[in-house]
């Protein structure tokens, strides 16, 4: 199977994407991270959305990232204003981030990682990289074509049409989706132009407002937080509460 046999199979064909929001996510944080995520997920779901991923990085002092989404895969900036509003007065009483940070919530962007069992049928015939946490014939690290994802439960398996295959190597990888570390969209130009064609659609529709950009169509917002601080607009840039 390969590039052309995938996009050939999706002509026409109807792939079961929407997830709901309480689906379980496949790959977790660990750490800080799987606390936040602790905090930051059943409030997330009480809103509709869904979470992503938590990560956290040392831009701007230290930041707090959670990427969150609708069950569809879209998040704007409004949904972003209003996740960040319910997440930040929480995040500061259950305290599960120590000393000053940024917290930026933002939608998982178009080379988004791939977290849930929809994520894959959703991203049926696009390219990702993805990496195991046991070897599959030898190896780990994986790129390729989004195949059909079949089984239930632990037996989920997905099957990925190699782009990395040197010869002699089987094109075909079947890879259990419980064993997955790491898994992201390869950001393409055929990626982005199906971003702006389904961007394009949104604003059609009224359903879009304008919002920054990190990536191409990733909306974010971030402020300043402290962990049992007030609001953003109370407190200074280094995140502590004004006197």
């Amino acid at each position: 199977m390969d590039r052309q046999s995938l996009a050939r199979g999706g002509n026409g064909m109807e792939i079961e994407a929407q997830g709901v929001v309480d689906e379980p996510r496949l790959i977790e944080e660990t750490g800080i991270a799987a606390r936040v995520a602790h905090v930051a997920q059943p409030v997330l779901i009480g809103l509709g959305y869904r979470l992503v991923r938590v990560k956290l990085s040392a831009q701007a002092g230290k930041t707090v990232q959670i990427m969150a989404e609708r069950p569809d895969g879209s998040m704007d900036l409004n949904d972003c204003e209003i996740a960040s509003a319910a997440l930040s007065p929480i995040l500061d009483v259950e305290d599960p981030v120590k000393g000053a940070y940024r917290l930026e919530i933002s939608s998982p962007g178009i080379d988004r990682p791939l977290v849930r069992v929809s994520d894959f049928r959703r991203a049926f015939a696009r390219e990702a990289r993805i990496e195991m946490t046991t070897g599959v014939g030898g190896r780990k690290c994986f790129r390729g074509w989004i195949g059909a994802v079949e089984g239930e439960g632990r037996n989920t398996a997905l099957t990925l049409a190699r782009s990395d295959a040197k010869p002699g190597e089987a094109i075909e990888a079947v890879l259990p989706l419980h064993d997955i570390a790491e898994a992201r969209l390869i950001l393409s130009e055929a990626l982005i132009r199906q971003s702006l064609r389904a961007a394009k659609a949104s604003q059609g529709r009224g359903a879009q407002s304008s919002f920054k950009q990190s990536k191409p169509n990733q909306a974010k917002l971030s402020a300043p937080r402290r962990s049992g601080a007030a609001s953003p607009e109370t407190g200074d840039k280094d995140g502590r509460q004004r006197q």
